[in-house]
């Protein structure tokens, strides 16, 4: 029996019993909100944007590959391209090449906001790309190129809203700052870090700040259908852990029975066998929580009684390797080593694997599962990489901060259901945790499952419709937080 007959068989055993009769649906989490009308954005922002697209703004592994020209030619472009923003709002610059704006409020008794993006872009391998990576083309409906989602598309949108808002004379009651990065793709620690560092020491603290992570989804979420709304209250933290056995080398023809590449080789299947446990606890059972509502009544009986679907329901999004990573932490063996010739046996082997620690477990709680899985003491476990971090703190839905995103993705995408969220990622908002209780993260453009490729990967691309869009909801979001 599969597992959709195994949930039938169970809800008709509850129907029988007097259980299912008995359950009320799950009451809605969703507010009520009037949908704007549409905010006119012309193809104008589209030429702005492409000609950030064009520049080269590449962070690499290798610091010596760091190219500064683009990015300064990027400070330049915005400037010239937003000059009302440029004129009403202050600009610092970190560590030469991030950028901090504030936008002052007329009401010092506000705690300030801060919204947040990067425009480092990846690597590209250009040959795998039907088009330029950089030369930012907008055909069929979409705009080609390296950064188009990830994450020039939050840059530039914000920039075209502050200019929107700035023409017009606007000001707003509480002071806004944007906080735009320069090396997140590298782990953030000469721009975000600082920033976050900066306004530590200036005594600032935060209402909220909101940095990008998920989006509108389409055709993603199973039970759902149409849009889903899904606002990151949390992220994973992040680890990579260096395997390494070591053994006695020596010709092959008289090999051991376990060479230093079978040591790590058993080792490697026992994690990939032994997952963490996973668990339906923390902001995956709370997106889950929000979302039953809106499920057929069957499923919602399942997800309202996990006590005894519990097994279940974690045993079908094991199936799937993005709903998997919404349980547990995941277990990636990204890099081996071993071997330097085909008749010498190896004194060395090593592995690393990426660990996505989910908030449930910490950087130690990993550590000891790796450990006891493995129980070899030839293996030595050591961190591996500079900026190993714990999953971060889980922001609130009840705050005014959730609540001003809520109302905004109402007003601008009226027919999405909203719910909170867990970012399987990494983000430069981690670094902001001790500057304010709530961070949200947050994409507003309308995704599918093919679009979800190119990030990071070949052919990234958006929608004309879905860029306009984006700028919309900024505008609107910074009319309702600055007041």
């Amino acid at each position: 029996m599969n597992a959709r007959a195994r949930i039938a068989t169970l809800i008709f055993g509850l129907g029988l019993f007097g259980v299912g009769g008995c359950l009320l649906p799950a009451r809605s989490k969703q507010i009520d909100v009037e949908p704007i009308g549409k905010i006119a954005v012309g193809d104008d922002a589209v030429a702005r944007f492409v000609g950030a697209l064009e520049l080269k703004t590449i962070s690499y592994g290798e610091p010596e590959k760091f190219d500064p020209k683009p990015f300064l030619e990027f400070h330049d472009y915005v400037a010239k391209a937003y000059p009302n923003a440029h004129k009403n709002l202050s600009l610092r610059k970190v560590n030469k090449y991030s950028l901090v704006y504030e936008w002052r409020g007329s009401d010092a008794s506000l705690k300030p906001v801060l919204l947040m993006a990067h425009f480092d872009v990846v690597p590209v391998v250009a040959e795998d790309w039907s088009r330029d990576p950089f030369g930012a083309e907008v055909a069929e409906g979409y705009i080609w190129g390296r950064g188009t989602l990830d994450d020039k598309i939050n840059v530039i949108a914000l920039f075209e809203a502050a200019e929107h808002l700035t023409s017009r004379g606007y000001q707003p009651e509480r002071t806004i700052y944007f906080s735009f990065g320069h090396d997140e793709e590298i782990g953030g620690t000469n721009g975000a870090k600082a920033v976050a560092a900066m306004l530590d020491d200036s005594d600032i603290e935060l209402e909220f700040v909101m940095d990008e992570g998920l989006a509108v989804v389409e055709g993603i979420v199973p039970g759902v259908d149409g849009q889903v709304a899904l606002v990151g209250i949390a992220e994973k933290g992040y680890v990579s852990l260096e395997l390494t056995a070591r053994a006695e080398g020596g010709h092959s023809s008289q090999p051991p029975p376990q060479t230093a590449i079978g040591i790590l080789s058993a080792a490697l299947a026992q994690l990939e066998k032994h997952q963490v446990p996973g668990s339906l606890r923390g902001p995956s059972g709370e997106m889950f929580a929000w979302l039953t509502p809106h499920m057929p009544y069957g499923m919602q009986i399942v997800f309202n009684n996990k006590w005894l679907f519990g097994g279940l329901i974690k045993s079908q999004l094991a199936a799937g390797e993005s709903s998997n990573a919404l349980l547990r932490t995941t277990t990636a063996e990204t890099i081996f080593h071993a071997g330097i010739k085909d008749n010498i046996l190896p004194t060395e082997a090593r592995a690393v694997v990426n660990f996505r620690i989910h908030p449930n477990d910490s950087l130690e709680s990993v550590k000891r599962h790796v450990a006891k899985v493995i129980d070899d003491d030839r293996i030595e476990i050591t961190v591996y990489g500079d900026w190993p971090s714990e999953p971060s703190p889980e922001s609130s839905t009840d705050s005014a901060g959730f609540r001003l995103i809520q109302k905004t993705i109402g007003e601008v995408f009226s027919d999405a259901i909203v719910a909170p969220g867990l970012v399987v990622g990494g983000t430069d908002s981690r670094y902001f945790q001790d500057i304010s209780d709530d961070v949200y993260r947050f994409m507003p453009v309308v995704l599918r499952s093919e679009d979800l490729s190119g990030i990071h990967g070949t052919d990234e691309r958006v929608s004309v419709e879905n860029y306009k869009g984006a700028i919309a909801f900024y505008i609107r979001f910074l009319e309702n937080t600055g007041g």
